[in-house]
């Protein structure tokens, strides 16, 4: 199977986590889209949707499928989303798609967490995705040697083809932190949050997946936590 494939397959598996007749969160990426593609065709047995990305939105909007603010909703009967490393704990790295602090903010209000990757995203120890942490634009250079002290290699995310930054539907900037062995998760994502000018880190460890579904070649492999 192709890794498109794999994708698909665990789109139309996390339909059976769907909750019917409640609000639905809905990730940013690759994988998230599809499973959008997959809630469209169920659309009338939810009530709307909270998406952690306007791209999201755009694509739920775009099926016809509501979307509410979330400030409009107190809680969330699940929320569903890739990742771009998992480890066997259920921590996760997020943010490839840039989206890491609104998914932190849609998942902190949901009851259940669904992961939903390819079997590839499955790792030992994560690191070897580079760790995004969004910032505040004018304290990019002061974090940046923040996380160098850390032992990390830190780059400026920027625009494909421009030597400018990229720019979130916040107003941050992204700071992409290659050879990172992280060990402790948690710790990890507690210090990082301590540096002033950091938004947000893209480690879901303190509030990680509550189930991973992996497509693997034989199947829909199914992990809890």
């Amino acid at each position: 199977m192709t890794q498109d494939e794999l994708k698909q397959a665990v789109a139309r598996a996390a339909i059976d986590y769907v909750v019917d007749g409640e609000i639905i969160g809905v990730g940013t990426g690759s994988t998230a889209n599809f499973f959008i593609d997959e809630l469209a065709k169920i659309k009338d047995r939810i009530k709307g949707t909270v998406a952690s990305s306007e791209g999201t939105a755009a694509r739920l909007r775009g099926h016809g499928i509501p979307v509410f603010d979330m400030n409009e909703v107190e809680s969330i009967a699940v929320y569903i989303d890739g990742a771009d490393e998992i480890d066997a704990a259920g921590a996760m790295i997020k943010g490839g798609g840039a989206a890491l602090t609104r998914e932190k903010i849609v998942a902190s209000i949901s009851q259940k967490f669904v992961c939903i990757a390819d079997g590839s995203k499955l790792v030992e120890t994560m690191g070897k995705f580079p760790l995004p942490v969004e910032v505040i634009p004018m304290a990019r250079a002061a974090v940046m040697r923040k996380l160098a002290a850390l032992g990390g290699q830190p780059r400026l995310r920027t625009k494909a083809g421009s030597d400018d930054a990229f720019i979130t539907d916040n107003g941050g900037e992204i700071i992409d932190v290659a050879g990172l062995a992280i060990t402790d998760p948690v710790a990890l994502e507690n210090q990082i949050n301590q540096i002033v000018g950091v938004i947000a880190v893209g480690l879901f460890a303190q509030r990680g997946a509550d189930v991973c579904l992996l497509g693997m070649a034989e199947g829909v492999k199914t992990l809890s936590f």
